[in-house]
């Protein structure tokens, strides 16, 4: 097996050393993939993103390589990562989340990156959305700004909630706007929130222990590449704690959730792998204004709320887009 296909196989565990990096150079451009998460997390994010890719014969596989590298949630790898990216040359970087991005953006200011992440205007990755203005562009998943929204959600499950929890990974640089926005929105509605932190799965029992202990009636799980990997942990605890809490994605609700809104993840890197083929066909990140979701998702599991004693209101089913049974 060539050095440059085992570092791709191998994932995040791997990293290339100088001599590895030249030997990715090749007459075919390299896609640098970095991963916040873990390859078999990330599965369906990667088909589409390579959909993307493929879509109107932009790119064919065979015309590329991509190197993909997984973080598995410990943000201190990223920035490893990323300087091997660019010590590799590669042609494009590909961010997963924001802290993917702001390690690539640490990294290099040449070489054209795509993201997808959850504030790129406020976490300070682009000038602007309309014109990024420099060598990043993407698709902004709006985690922070839809908080508000998810935050009215649990409102409307929990009238007589004052106190709910939030959940956050201070390691993520999307935590500090994801708080203040929140708090604001907690303050216009009239609730008070009880904050708890987890930069590793270790931390998730300290952390609903901390929910539990100050009552807080519900809880709002950030938006964050730890927690969306570790979400089967993260649900465990909030039905072992007896806690209704609202997540981002869909695939928290699947897999026993109580409540998910967020954007469609999969659409999201459709859209990246069009601007990765669209980057490697000549396009400057600078001209590719970085593109919002049109598609939201609400989701609710009805056996969760069964076993935790709550009747979903009717005005949440009926603006459900899938209703779990």
């Amino acid at each position: 097996m060539r050095r440059r296909d085992f570092i791709a196989l191998f994932g995040g565990a791997a990293l290339a050393t100088p001599s590895a990096a030249r030997a990715q150079l090749t007459e075919k451009p390299v896609i640098g993939f970095l991963g916040s998460r873990s390859a078999e997390d990330s599965a369906a994010q990667i088909a589409a993103f390579r959909e993307g890719l493929g879509e109107s014969g932009r790119i064919a596989s065979r015309d590329i390589t991509i190197t993909y590298v997984w973080a598995d949630g410990r943000y201190d790898r990223l920035q490893v990562f990323a300087a091997e990216f660019v010590r590799a040359q590669v042609a494009l970087v590909i961010a997963q989340g924001s802290a993917a991005a702001a390690a690539a953006k640490a990294a290099t200011s040449t070489i054209p990156i795509v993201f997808a992440a959850n504030d790129p205007l406020g976490e300070g990755l682009v000038a602007s959305l309309s014109r990024p203005d420099g060598n990043m562009t993407g698709v902004s998943l709006l985690g922070v700004s839809l908080g508000a929204k998810r935050l009215e959600l649990l409102r409307e499950l929990i009238p007589g909630a004052k106190l709910v929890g939030l959940l956050l990974n201070p390691d993520n640089p999307g935590a500090p706007s994801e708080r203040r926005d929140l708090e604001e929105a907690a303050r216009i509605v009239g609730r008070q929130l009880h904050i708890e932190y987890a930069t590793g799965e270790s931390d998730f029992e300290r952390a609903f222990a901390g929910v539990a202990q100050h009552n807080a009636a519900a809880l709002f799980v950030g938006a964050d590449a730890l927690f969306t990997s570790r979400r089967s942990r993260l649900v465990d605890l909030a039905g072992r704690y007896k806690v209704p809490a609202i997540f981002q994605f869909a695939s928290f609700a699947a897999v026993g959730g109580l409540m998910s809104y967020g954007p469609n993840l999969d659409a999201a890197y459709r859209q990246v792998g069009a601007y990765a083929a669209r980057i490697l066909k000549g396009a400057k990140p600078q001209d590719l204004p970085v593109q919002e979701p049109t598609k939201f998702e609400l989701v609710v599991n009805l056996k969760t709320a069964k076993a935790l004693g709550l009747t979903i209101p009717q005005s949440i089913l009926v603006r459900a887009d899938e209703v779990i049974e």
